[in-house]
């Protein structure tokens, strides 16, 4: 029996070492951003061009100038349009964005243009989604945008809570787009959320903080001396390894 096609695990990586660690550990795809304390913003050219050379994996590119909401200005989105523009230049796989309006639907006249300006890279709209009024309308403007994949939550905090919504735009999208369900997702439970929600696409940050190198501390600032935050090569070969076994499993155990 032929053992089912293993889901592909995609990195949030807040660095060239993370992205380095997600390849290390088998991850099939990174999604380079900074700043993931406020939910990643988009990084720098310097950080997009460095992973570039160093990756062999597809590299996708957060696009976002800040953190907060999704309600974007006329000078932000230049912004973003702007720094999509850089990651075709430098031959990115792809891009993650995300645009709504104040009613809490998609913005499809700002996304549009977004969409556009990434050419023939690949799109995914990212948790933006999770914010959306309605999210079966939410996810017909996604596909109506040609975006390639969503990512959610199921517009809980964690996509294991919001398994059973997932599952049911998977249902929905029959296919026109993947739904790739992230957030609080770790080796401990990648397994179970691939069985509940049927998905062929995860994402994880497989993040730690590692301890400082310095030797010297100032007291009073104990804020500024902790170590950075990197994504853990061991864990995403943890992730990677658990979803090699449940494809495994369902070769194995036809229904």
């Amino acid at each position: 029996m032929a053992v089912d096609s293993v889901p592909l695990l995609e990195v949030a990586a807040n660095s060239v070492a993370s992205a380095l660690a997600a390849q290390e550990g088998g991850a099939g795809r990174v999604e380079l951003c900074a700043a993931l304390e406020l939910g990643g913003v988009t990084p720098s050219y310097a950080e997009i061009a460095t992973a570039r050379d160093q990756l062999a994996i597809p590299l996708y590119v957060l696009i976002r100038p800040r953190g907060g909401d999704f309600l974007y200005n006329d000078f932000e989105c230049e912004v973003m349009q702007r720094d999509i523009e850089v990651c075709v230049a430098l031959g990115c796989d792809g891009v993650v964005l995300g645009v709504l309006d104040a009613q809490g639907q998609v913005d499809a006249a700002r996304s549009r243009v977004l969409v556009a300006a990434a050419g023939a890279l690949g799109v995914t709209f990212h948790r933006a989604f999770d914010m959306a009024r309605d999210p079966a309308q939410a996810l017909e403007a996604v596909i109506d945008l040609g975006c390639e994949r969503v990512l959610t939550s199921g517009a809980q905090a964690s996509a294991i809570d919001g398994a059973a919504q997932i599952r049911a735009l998977l249902a929905q999208a029959a296919g026109r787009v993947t739904v790739m369900p992230g957030a609080g997702v770790h080796a401990r439970n990648i397994a179970a959320l691939a069985q509940a929600t049927g998905a062929k696409e995860l994402h994880a940050s497989a993040k730690q903080q590692l301890p400082s190198r310095m030797h010297h501390r100032q007291p009073g600032l104990d804020d500024m001396a902790r170590g950075e935050w990197r994504s853990d090569s061991t864990e995403i070969r943890a992730m990677v390894t658990a979803l090699r076994e449940l494809s495994t499993q369902a070769g194995n155990h036809p229904p």
